[in-house]
């Protein structure tokens, strides 16, 4: 067997490590310039598409596809899935569990970016923890001063006016996020239900301050093979 891992999360580098010295090959976008290194080989890149995804998947011989990329990389994972259902290639998305409000949050879940402007007054400090993909759909917030956090340095000048980027690079402690978000006067908080530890630390940064958070709704779940531990997933490849 050889296995293909879509990386690109925290999970996916650990499911790698326990993966070392089998036959299997970690796949990362290239969404991140100098991205750590992995404990498997490595491709970066995308695929070029259903054409290029299934003759890589011929060319490298590749028998199974454990899918541990972002929960909110729809198109990747259903594309991925579909393909590997047609193909008869055995497919499992790895999808951490999402994160819930406890008692002190101030959560309001909303379905898209584009909804993050009823929420927000005119004159208000938006700090958003949804990375740049997604960034021109925030276009709307006109009047607001919105503070776009990304790994990189930009390339390009900020996509509308009133906006400004913040480049980090995680983990962020709670200690951390707390200081960043009272240094910057930030009022809103927008995110994506993205789950897991280590991501989290920024909502509950807003929580201990009593800052409000726009919770961006996780895209429909499609008819697939899903795990949502790492030990259920490594249990599926010993399995094949």
């Amino acid at each position: 067997m050889t296995l293909l891992v879509l990386g690109g999360t925290g999970e996916a580098r650990q499911i790698a490590e326990r993966l070392q010295g089998q036959d299997a090959v970690i796949s990362l976008a290239g969404a991140t310039r100098n991205p750590d290194e992995q404990p498997l080989p490595t491709r970066i890149g995308g695929f070029g598409g259903e054409a290029g995804f299934l003759d890589y998947l011929q060319k490298a011989g590749i028998t199974a596809v454990l899918d541990a990329t972002h929960p909110y990389a729809q198109r990747i994972t259903t594309r991925t899935a579909q393909l590997c259902s047609a193909q008869r290639v055995p497919y499992v998305q790895f999808l951490r569990a999402p994160w819930t409000p406890e008692p002190r949050d101030r959560w309001v879940e909303i379905s898209s970016e584009t909804e993050a402007v009823d929420y927000i007054p005119h004159g208000s400090v938006v700090f958003l923890g949804t990375g740049r993909q997604t960034l021109e759909r925030f276009a709307n917030l006109e009047g607001r001063e919105v503070i776009c956090r990304q790994i990189d340095p930009p390339v390009d000048p900020f996509p509308f006016p009133g906006g400004q980027y913040l480049i980090g690079r995680p983990p962020f402690s709670v200690e951390d996020e707390i200081a960043l978000f009272q240094d910057l006067a930030v009022d809103f908080l927008v995110v994506k239900n993205a789950g897991g530890t280590s991501s989290r630390t920024k909502v509950t940064a807003a929580g201990l301050l009593g800052l409000p958070v726009l919770m961006i709704a996780r895209p429909p779940q499609g008819d697939w093979p899903v795990v949502n531990t790492i030990t259920g997933a490594l249990a599926w490849v010993h399995a094949l």
